[in-house]
């Protein structure tokens, strides 16, 4: 008992920290919040654009954790499904290491329709992908029944989970997110934005794999 608390533990932990990373890596679009109080001349704008952007990214950690959670309705396939996506992100973080270029559908995104622009761009970086091994692995545990019990109980639970999931993970990409688009506002500014972009397209790609490793390894331990 006290295992599966300190899994459920370490996997929640997880969601939230996946959200810190997701925050800080602009690619999930923190300098758009600067550059639209910046460019209004108003402080309200940053955290317009930071609500717009954060429900751009829980709808597209929505729609892909979501399917998901109905397939592991199968409770008899729950390894496999496990398994298989794992292998999805592994595959996601290897095109990502093979293509580095940005999907054009972002840039023909208007930069006012910031939730749009959120929702595309964290369903081409994998961001939602990212986000499955850990879901899949917090409806697993404690899932002892077996049969149609065990259909029905997680019936009640999986979409409610992937929900609060959802929520979670990006409730804290956005704290992380706000608090460094706070910080290049109020003291850096627009010049050191331009003068030291950043990405982590590299980084972003292995931690995918990663990621998808842990999950079909746990998969495949019964965690």
């Amino acid at each position: 008992m006290m295992g599966d608390m300190a899994t459920v533990t370490a996997l929640w932990w997880a969601v939230i920290f996946s959200g810190f990373y997701h925050g800080i890596n602009p690619g999930m679009g923190w300098p758009l919040a600067v550059s639209a109080a910046l460019m209004e001349r108003r402080h309200m704008a940053m955290p317009k654009a930071l609500a717009m952007l954060a429900l751009g990214h829980f709808l597209a950690m929505i729609g892909i954790l979501l399917p998901f959670s109905l397939m592991i309705f199968l409770v008899e396939w729950e390894t496999q499904i496990r398994v298989g996506a794992g292998l999805l992100v592994i595959a996601m973080g290897i095109y990502l290491l093979i293509n580095r270029r940005h999907p054009k559908i972002l840039a023909r995104v208007h930069p006012a329709r910031l939730a749009l622009w959120s929702f595309l761009a964290a369903m081409a970086h994998g961001a939602g992908l990212m986000l499955v091994p850990i879901f899949l692995g917090i409806c697993a545990v404690g899932a002892d029944e077996t049969g149609h019990a065990a259909a029905q109980s997680l019936m009640g639970s999986n979409v409610t989970t992937a929900f609060i999931v959802a929520f979670v993970h990006t409730f804290s990409m956005t704290i992380a997110g706000g608090v460094v688009a706070l910080i290049i506002y109020l003291w850096l500014g627009l010049k050191f934005l331009s003068k030291t972009w950043f990405n982590l397209d590299l980084v972003w790609a292995l931690s995918l794999i990663l990621v998808g490793g842990f999950g079909v390894a746990s998969a495949y331990l019964g965690h």
